[in-house]
């Protein structure tokens, strides 16, 4: 198999060309890393790549399958993390110039332990806006992320680099964080698939400032590669006090239950609340319908709520404020000066505006608790438009300011805590991707999971196609 190919496999294709010996660890390493290095001049998916520790990472591993002694479940897989999560022996500066790259980084994240344990290859940090406060990338650190299929436009965010690299090949494999849709809007925009685990599922530390609204999770070429990434990182961590215990079950074990007999909602605007682009929603109509033909209950219902824009914001500007609350006043002028905005907001609630929004968010997680005593899982877009212009965080012409109001499906979700994923269902007019979203009630992520596998088992779940090929040096 010619180097370059590797870059097309997903991790369970990879393992099972590492036990049949027609490739190796090192190999695979050094494909990712050439796409990497390939794509980063365009594309700007890497904060930074580690490809000594990487191929020392590869060779280790490939020892181990000669002696047919794999250390665990991803042995020799590439991997890339968001620069978000600590990573040993490498700075992770958060998309931010206020981060002192000569701290001490001797501890991996929860989550990047335990894909060390199972013998990932570590390729490289993902950019980040900076302290992934928005749902697009680019941050004064590393400058802006571009999307896969058009690099005039967003990746999204905030796990944009992850997006990017799994689309175009620079590994497998990415750890993401989600706390209003960071995982799920790159993974719609960039045509891979993303998940959201309930919260705790995957620990988390050191704890996010935004609170119980920031997840970890597995962000993918498809399901199966989510569900194998699950059964490592979904394991208890004692720094995370938050941290459920292990899950009942594999979820790869699970996702060949298929979706007969599963009740389904589908709330094409979450009932008239969003307006979606017609190519969005006729592209999520088609996939819904497809899991009405494996045997899914379907109709069209919509969640009991209205938008809870305004708890959000209070929790989410909170947050960024207590971030920075540190800072002295330079450092704060280095910072993207949208959230230097939103900290000036969110230092302004008092305790009890954050106790009326957790309020609000309390009603809404019963409302949904009660809605899934009826349906065992929601489907909506993911988001309601595909790409827009790369650096800005609001499309053109939006009548937003702020990034939330064109993430009206993902958001919610954090507020409620239960799982949600994005799967990849087709392109608009400029062969731009389309996410559809999968929610389930909190602790059935293997639902999730399940429903996502069945439309990609059918052809109606993949990439929205080759990327582009992205040439060394130009654009």
């Amino acid at each position: 198999m010619r180097c370059m190919e590797l870059t097309d496999l997903t991790a369970g294709q990879l393992l099972d060309g590492y036990r049949k010996g027609e490739f190796g660890p090192v190999e695979a390493t050094r494909a990712a890393l050439e796409r990497a290095r390939r794509i980063q001049l365009e594309v700007n998916a890497f904060v930074r790549l580690m490809e000594r520790d990487a191929l020392g990472q590869a060779e280790e591993s490939a020892e181990r399958w000669r002696r047919g002694e794999p250390c665990g479940l991803l042995d020799g897989v590439p991997v890339t993390v968001k620069d978000i999560l600590l990573l040993r022996g490498h700075p992770t500066l958060r998309g931010s110039e206020t981060v002192d790259p000569h701290g001490v980084w001797d501890e991996d994240a929860p989550s990047v332990a335990r894909l060390r344990e199972h013998g990932a290859v570590f390729l490289g940090k993902t950019t980040t806006p900076e302290f992934g406060w928005k749902g697009v990338t680019d941050s004064p650190l590393s400058g802006v992320t571009r999307n896969p299929y058009d690099t005039t436009r967003t990746s999204g965010g905030s796990s944009g680099g992850g997006a990017a690299a799994v689309a175009l090949g620079a590994g497998p494999l990415s750890l993401g964080t989600d706390g209003g849709g960071s995982v799920r809007i790159p993974a719609s925009f960039c045509g891979i698939f993303g998940l959201k685990p309930t919260y705790g599922r995957v620990p988390l530390y050191p704890a996010s400032a935004f609170g119980t609204l920031a997840h970890v999770g597995p962000m993918t070429r498809d399901a199966a590669d989510a569900a194998l990434m699950m059964d490592v990182i979904a394991a208890p961590d004692a720094r995370d006090w938050s941290a459920l215990g292990p899950a009942p079950e594999s979820f790869t074990a699970g996702l060949g239950g298929g979706v007969h007999g599963l009740r389904v909602a589908y709330s094409p605007s979450l009932g008239g609340q969003v307006a979606v682009q017609p190519a969005v929603a006729a592209a999520v109509r088609r996939a819904v319908a497809r899991l009405a033909d494996l045997g899914a209950y379907v109709e069209e219902a919509d969640p009991d709520f209205a938008e809870p824009l305004d708890a959000f914001h209070t929790l989410w500007f909170s947050g960024a404020a207590r971030t920075v609350q540190r800072l002295a006043p330079q450092q704060r002028q280095l910072l993207d000066p949208g959230l230097r905005e939103i900290t000036g907001l969110g230092a302004r609630f008092s305790a009890l505006d954050y106790l009326a929004a957790v309020d609000v968010r309390m009603d809404l997680g019963r409302r949904m608790g009660r809605f899934h005593e009826s349906y065992d899982l929601l489907v909506t877009p993911t988001v309601p438009i595909t790409a827009f212009e790369a650096g800005a965080e609001v499309p053109k012409g939006s009548p937003y300011r702020r990034w939330t109001g064109w993430t009206p499906f993902t958001y919610p979700f954090n507020l409620t805590q239960q799982p949600a994923a994005s799967v990849p269902v087709g392109v608009d007019g400029a062969g731009l991707p389309v996410g559809l979203q999968i929610v389930a009630a909190r602790h059935r992520d293997d639902l999730v999971l399940r429903a996502a596998h069945a439309l990609y088992e059918a052809g109606a779940a993949s990439a929205a196609g080759p990327a582009p090929a992205v040439t060394p040096g130009g654009s």
